[in-house]
């Protein structure tokens, strides 16, 4: 056996106990030289790697039985040529070509975890789905009753129309229940049959007019109503929400009472009043334009006012929070031909939040009240009043209608509204006959009456040291709110149902 260090490892496959063992030279190379770690030798000058023994195979069945005989094992290897470790030459460029290789992506197995569904138990999806027929079912019936509340031809409200024929007069038909609301700032609870005979009658024997009444009762919501909803030609009873929008802007202090107004000649406008001859660049006080556009009806004055609160535009927009329809101004005073419309129930309905404050302060409601007190025209509703009552009013009269809306005082603490518009002929006097006639019926009907409380609302708590309760915080009277919501321009939104204090001179 030579000094090799290679390793004899006996094969696992048993051969035959009787084969002889041959003993073989072991094949040595003399320039080679095995180093320190005895895997590499050196031939020729350059480092080889040494080759790995291979396993030798047995000459006999045991190697043990070989030890014995005294024979050694000869592993048998093959020749192999040493493989030289060389450095391989830097690549040139330009001279190699490049392979685009596609490669496939393996599609990566997900996890396929089991449906909600087969998790359930049979019990469970049963009662999963009639959780959802449960919500389709309801949410079905929601949207049905929808389309049926907007069908309802009880809910679907048409306006009445005016015309020239007294017969073709569209009067309410409906008889409102208790607490019912109709119009803005407005309690009404039924009919009064007796008064709507009576002027009923009246208007039927005036066959050339087209009237519209609105008579309320304010201590028990009672009321007539023929044709109140119409819209009529405003002519000057335009000026009462024009007086109201005045004073909220004092409220609000966008306006001083003694502001000086100027009068431009584009202003100056016919009809009415006597403004009309002063000269362009006069100077009045704010509270003496509102003052002469109510009580003499000056119509310079009212041009005045419209463009010193920002236009018409500005002004309708205001009208429409109060919940005005109808109401609308669209030429500037004198319209004789009628184009700035409102109807009597909208009249009524701002004189009741006024007197109520529920558009402006008490303190500008008594102002307001007291100017229309002093009005010079007392040809329609005053003169079917008795003695002692009083009306803070305003009328408006164009060939083409005639008008008078008001808030009457009786002796008796009785408050009423009183609002009638009629359409007639070119000047026609029998409409004025007609009103004076409505007038004098309405204060015979709520004279008679007894005096009522304010059918269970509460009465005034004044804290001591108030005077008339004013700027004090007091419980409401019961009567629903009046304003739409989404004032404009930053005005304030009306009162919640401030406490009604009487006028006081």
């Amino acid at each position: 056996m030579s000094d090799s260090s290679y390793k004899l490892t006996a094969s696992s496959r048993r051969k035959s106990p009787n084969r002889r063992l041959v003993r073989r030279p072991v094949k040595q190379t003399s320039n080679n030289r095995v180093n320190h770690q005895g895997n590499r030798r050196t031939q020729g000058g350059v480092v080889v790697k040494a080759p790995k023994p291979k396993q030798v195979r047995p000459v006999s069945g045991n190697a043990s039985n070989a030890r014995k005989q005294g024979r050694a094992l000869v592993p048998v290897t093959k020749p192999s040529t040493p493989r030289v470790k060389r450095r391989a030459a830097p690549l040139q460029p330009g001279t190699g070509k490049l392979t685009t290789v596609r490669v496939r992506k393996q599609k990566v197995s997900r996890k396929v975890r089991a449906s909600r569904k087969t998790r359930l138990k049979p019990m469970a999806r049963t009662i999963l789905y009639a959780l959802r027929l449960l919500i389709v079912g309801v949410g079905i019936g929601a949207i049905m009753g929808t389309v049926l509340s907007v069908l309802d031809p009880a809910n679907r409200i048409t306006p009445a129309g005016t015309s020239s024929n007294n017969t073709q007069l569209r009067q309410a038909q409906s008889q409102p229940t208790a607490n019912s609301i109709h119009g803005a700032g407005l309690f009404l609870s039924q009919e009064i049959s007796p008064l709507k005979s009576t002027v009923t009658n009246l208007v039927t024997s005036n066959t050339n007019l087209t009237p519209g009444i609105f008579l309320v009762d304010l201590d028990n919501g009672s009321y007539v109503d023929i044709n109140a909803a119409a819209s009529f030609p405003a002519a000057s009873t335009i000026k009462i929400p024009i007086l109201v929008a005045f004073f909220q802007d004092v409220d609000t202090g966008k306006i001083r009472l003694d502001e000086s107004l100027t009068l431009q000649p584009e202003m100056i406008a016919g009809g009415s009043g006597d403004m009309k001859s002063k000269k362009p660049g006069t100077q009045f006080t704010a509270l003496e334009v509102a003052t002469k556009m109510m009580i003499i009806s000056d119509n310079t004055a009212t041009n005045m006012l419209i463009e010193r609160m920002g236009g018409m535009e500005m002004l309708n927009q205001r009208f429409r929070s109060w919940g005005l329809r109808t109401t609308a101004i669209r030429n500037l005073l004198p319209d004789l031909e009628g184009t700035n419309t409102t109807s009597p129930k909208e009249l009524a309905s701002l004189m009741s939040m006024v007197s109520k404050g529920n558009l402006v302060s008490m303190r500008s409601r008594d102002r307001i009240l007291d100017i229309m007190r002093r009005n010079t025209r007392n040809h329609l509703l005053p003169k079917g009043l008795g003695k002692g009552a009083t009306i803070a009013h305003k009328t408006g009269d164009i060939g083409s209608t005639l008008a008078d809306a008001g808030l009457v005082d009786l002796p008796t603490g009785k408050r009423y509204l009183a609002a009638v518009m009629v359409q007639r002929p070119h000047n026609d006097p029998s409409a004025e006959t007609l009103i004076q006639s409505i007038s004098r019926a309405a204060y015979q009907q709520f004279s008679q009456a007894n005096p009522m409380p304010h059918s269970g609302y509460p009465s005034p708590v004044i804290a001591p040291g108030v005077p008339n309760g004013m700027n004090q915080t007091l419980p409401s009277n019961g009567y629903p709110s009046s304003a739409v919501p989404g004032v404009p321009n930053g005005y304030p939104a009306p009162a919640m149902n401030p406490q009604y204090y009487p006028y006081r001179r």
